[in-house]
């Protein structure tokens, strides 16, 4: 078939200690799966994209579970690379509150899909007729091998006529900003949409900005986009952020509405915009602002709910846009 979204990327099981609890006092831990491609793909599906999401995972209980999750919501994993060797990533998510910020731990190394080798997948095949595919910088800094797939798969992904979208997604426990700068800027040629922090911009791409409008202007003066969205996260509380966005094309900047949040969990958050502004994008035949607006939206309801994956629905998404209220709904 045919697919609306394709992501390639990681996905880990994340342990969680309940009640603001540290790790080191933790009696118990809560189970949630996540990773960046595969929560774009979850979104996408949910608000109603045919999805297919790739990576290569061990088949053991951990593998498997992670493929369900995806499964659940929709999400097609028919071109997943299983192995029986190697191990799934784990990572430890501890969620702070002020003043004391959250923190991550992660027990990746080694992971099946960091040994994804170039020609394991048939892009051709899966591509075809694919109205657009994403990535993000972890891919790529998980191993050499995978900046190889990973540059396999965009390049792949523009010649089968697909749209293209990357998000920088920078992981300082993965790689230097050196490394990142020069493996993402390569992958710039491929990129159709770019998707960013104004603070990634500065890391991999070095541009210092006053702001994240002018930081889009200058990325997208040095790298030929369709469109450029900054996400902007203003944070004076841990549990309380204000959540927008904006979107530069062609020479004009869209803002939308900037969202407070009172934050359950806002890992996942980035990939929710993501999976919004594609659903936004594809669904209104390239209205840059409908997919701002949608992207903006659909991630300020994921802050709403535990774990990296969205479970808004585009109702839910729709509404909000409209103005709904915060009345328990009856």
């Amino acid at each position: 078939m045919a697919y609306d979204l394709v992501t390639l990327g990681e996905a880990m099981v994340r342990l969680s200690p309940p009640h603001f609890a540290r790790l080191e006092q933790a009696a118990s831990l809560e189970v949630q799966v996540g990773g960046g491609e595969l929560n774009v793909a979850v979104t996408a599906a949910r608000l109603g994209l045919s999805t297919a999401w790739v990576s290569r995972l061990t088949n053991n209980a951990l593998g498997r579970m992670i493929a369900g999750h995806a499964r659940l919501h929709g999400v097609d994993t028919s071109r997943m690379i299983w192995t029986d060797q190697d191990r799934v990533g784990l990572y430890f998510a501890e969620l702070g509150a002020a003043p004391r910020a959250s923190a991550v731990l992660y027990d990746r190394a080694s992971s099946a899909v960091s040994k994804l080798q170039p020609g394991e997948v048939d892009w051709a095949a899966l591509l075809a007729g694919a109205r657009w595919f994403h990535t993000s910088g972890i891919t790529p800094a998980l191993s050499p091998s995978c900046a190889q797939v990973t540059r396999e798969a965009m390049q792949a992904a523009k010649q089968a006529g697909a749209i293209t979208s990357f998000d920088v997604n920078y992981r300082k426990k993965l790689w230097s900003p050196q490394e990142a700068g020069q493996v993402c800027s390569d992958l710039m040629q491929f990129t159709d949409v770019l998707i960013s922090t104004e603070e990634d911009i500065d890391l991999v791409f070095s541009l210092k900005s006053d702001n994240p409008k002018h930081a889009a202007r200058q990325l997208a003066a040095r790298f030929d986009f369709r469109a450029l969205a900054v996400t902007v996260r203003e944070n004076p509380l841990v549990w309380n952020n204000t959540w927008t966005a904006v979107v530069y094309a062609a020479g004009k900047m869209y803002d939308t509405r900037t969202y407070t949040v009172e934050i359950v969990d806002r890992v996942g958050a980035g990939d929710s915009f993501s999976g919004g502004f594609i659903y936004g994008w594809l669904t209104s035949d390239g209205d840059l602002q409908r997919a701002l607006d949608f992207g903006a939206a659909t991630s300020a309801l994921k802050h709403s709910v535990p774990g990296d994956l969205s479970w808004a629905t585009r109702e839910e998404v729709e509404s909000l846009l409209q103005g709904a209220g915060m009345r328990i709904v009856r």
